[in-house]
Parts: C-alpha cells; structure tokens; sequence
C-alpha cells in the first residue's frame, strides 16, 4: 500500500513539475520548434584556409556558426521549460546570386529567424528577399557602415560591430591619451577607403587632427617601391600616433614597432577595436571562451561572438514572449525593448533607428585587453553605448519598421 502512495506522489510531482516551473519564470504553455537559418557562402574569400591561418585582428578566425551552436546549448535549460527548442538549419548557397532564392525559399517553409554570414552585397539581397512581417535577419559578419545607413532594411540587425563604431571607440582612446595628433596610412582598396571615411568622421568627433594622410601599397612594381617603405611613409611630420586603415592586415602586421618615431600603432594592427577577445577576463568571459574553445577547438573572436549574440538574441525575445507570436517578439528587439547578456557588462539593445545592436568594444592587442569604450569620461544624454557609431540625429538610414 505504501509503495502504491508513494507511487502516486511521484506521478504527481512529475505532473506538476512543469507547471512549477513555468509559474516561477512566468510562463505559459509550450511553445514548440524554434528554427533559424544561418546562411553562408560555400566558397566565401573571407574563409578560405589560408587567409585564416594568418589570424590578422579584426579578421575571422572561423564561421560564425561555431558561436551560434555554442549560443543554442547554452539556451537550451531556461528554453526547455518553456517547451520551446531552438533549432539551428545552416544553409550554404554556391553564390551571392542565389542568396535572395534560399532565403525566399526558407521564408516560405516557415522559418522566421535568420543569421547572415553574408558579405555586404547578399545581405542586402536578403533583406529584400524577406518582407519584415515574415522574418527577422541578423547580419553577423559584414561591418560595414552602408548596411546600417543608406541601405538598411526594417527587417535587418547587426550585432557584429559597425566600421564607424570600431573607429569611434579608437579616436576615444586617443583622445582620452592625449594623442590628438596622428598619421593616418590608407591603403588602395575601396575597403581601405571606407575604413579611412569611418576614421576621418570619428577622428573630427572627438577632437583628433591629422599631421598627414598618406597612402601605402604592397607591390613588387620597383616603380612603386616608396609606397611600401615604413621609414618614408613615418618620417617628416611629427604625430601622437599612426593609424592604419588595411581591410587587408599585412601591411599593417609590419608596421608595429617599425615606426620612424616611437610611437603608438592603431586601426588594423596594433591596438585594434573588437566586438570579442580571447583574453576578456570579466563579465563571465573566461567561461564563454572555455565554452566556445571546447565546443570549436579555437579561440572565440568577434565574428564568432556576433554569430553567439545574434542567437542569444532570438533566446531571449522567445523566452520573454513565449506565446506571443512572432510579430510580437520581432517588435520587441527591433525597438530595444528586449536586452541581451553580451558577457561584457551592460545589458545591451538594438537601436532603433539602424538596428545595430549597442554594445562596448574591448581596446586590444593580440595579448590582451587594454580597455574597454566607450572609454571613461565619454558621455551620451540617454545612453552612452550610443557615443560608438552613429548616432539617431545623424544616422543615413531612412527606414519605417
């Protein structure tokens, strides 16, 4: 008799286990399947192995859909009690041309949520593809400013960190250093030029002159030989620090410590700007990239961070409107109502007007974090996340979400 009762209680804790459970994290009824696509390039330049293994900064050191995985395991205890499952569909398409068919494809089998390994051309292509009631697009690996000004879509995030927000948090180290006189170095490509745009707009906001701005080319053209020369290309001019724009990186890997004048080195070699390092030792880093190390079998960088947040993002609207709809959780992050766990201190949103999500970029060399902008002293009337990248009074997107 006694076996049968205790029995029955058992039966009676298991029906009653999830119920619990859902009146504590203010829950309702399971929620089911969850799907988002990560669409990438087979053939994307920005991965082939060898370019990989030069491990320049800034640079990928592996597809974002590495942190995406790592992002769904970790979301999976607080999801399940909710009854809802995320489930990850990554999708290689063989050419930017094919981006828009995949993701109309996709679109029409339901799925809502999609994470772009794209570069800036197909996701563009991608935006247009998907109409924002029928899917959210997160952009997690192309920086550039564009997507975030003139050709931004209603339906598109970003959580990898815009070019003009990596350039604002460097000119705020300088400026906070007092090194308000700098060299600039550009090199020849439409690449360079954007990452010399990005420097020249955040350099006259917060207070940093130019002694020069001087171009450089690696060639084995004799006749373009002072274009490469370190000695030339430092000397003449007196500066505070050099700047390097190099969409490249190897150029600028030589130019530390190989100055006419001993000075500082910053943009793409150097002290750099990055959304993720794998020296972070604060806001639980060192956990996430043990985490990320184990699960990958390499150090987690910032393109790998953008895959994770994208999908943590999607965790955390779903687990803050698990019956709502999908219309109502895409509300909720297009406007910033939903926060994310960034593992790097404040909660972080998207902004509205843009959709790029706030966040603070880890000042650092290859050994380590120096600092972290907005740098101290850097101040914002609402939000001083908002003192990277552009601002709502002068951003170029002209959307209606």
């Amino acid at each position: 008799m006694m076996r049968e009762n205790a029995s029955g209680w058992s039966m009676l804790r298991r029906r009653w286990a999830l119920p619990l459970a859902c009146l504590l994290l203010s829950c309702t009824a399971a929620a089911g399947e969850v799907r988002i696509a990560v669409v990438s390039l087979a053939d994307d330049p920005r991965y082939d192995s060898r370019q990989l293994e030069k491990r320049y900064p800034g640079h990928p050191e592996g597809r974002p859909l590495d942190g995406a995985r790592v992002a769904v395991a970790e979301s999976r205890f607080a999801l399940d009690a909710l009854g809802v499952t995320l489930v990850l569909e990554p999708v290689e398409v063989r050419g930017a041309d094919e981006v828009a068919a995949a993701v109309s494809g996709l679109v029409g089998r339901k799925v809502k949520y999609f994470v772009l390994d794209l570069p800036a051309p197909a996701v563009v292509q991608a935006a247009k593809a998907a109409r924002p009631a029928d899917a959210l697009l997160f952009n997690v690996s192309a920086e550039d400013d564009s997507l975030r000004g003139a050709a931004c879509a209603p339906n598109l995030l970003h959580t990898l960190p815009s070019l003009r927000m990596r350039a604002d948090a460097l000119m705020q180290y300088l400026a906070a250093r007092k090194w308000r006189k700098a060299l600039l170095l550009v090199g020849p490509r439409p690449a360079d030029r954007e990452q010399q745009a990005a420097f020249l707009q955040s350099a006259k906001r917060f207070g940093v002159s130019w002694s020069a701005q001087r171009p450089f080319k690696l060639s084995n053209d004799p006749r373009e030989r002072d274009l490469s020369n370190l000695n030339l290309l430092t000397t003449g001019v007196d500066y505070d620090a050099v700047v390097v724009a190099d969409s490249d990186g190897e150029f600028a890997r030589a130019l530390p410590y190989a100055t006419q004048l001993p000075r500082p080195v910053a943009g793409a070699s150097g002290l750099t700007a990055q959304a993720w390092h794998w020296a972070w030792e604060r806001n639980g880093g060192p956990q996430l990239n043990r985490r990320f190390s184990k699960a990958a079998g390499r150090p987690m960088a910032g393109f790998d961070w953008a895959g994770w947040a994208a999908v943590k993002a999607v965790a955390a609207t779903v687990a803050a409107y698990p019956k709502a709809g999908f219309a109502t959780q895409r509300d909720a992050l297009v406007s910033g109502e939903v926060v994310v766990d960034g593992f790097k201190g404040p909660r972080l949103s998207f902004r509205p007007w843009d959709g790029q999500l706030r966040q603070p970029l880890l000042l650092s060399h290859p050994d380590g974090v120096v600092a972290t902008a907005p740098v101290e002293g850097f101040l914002h009337p609402k939000n001083n996340l908002d003192t990277l990248g552009a601002d709502a009074p002068e951003t170029a997107c002209r959307m209606t979400r």
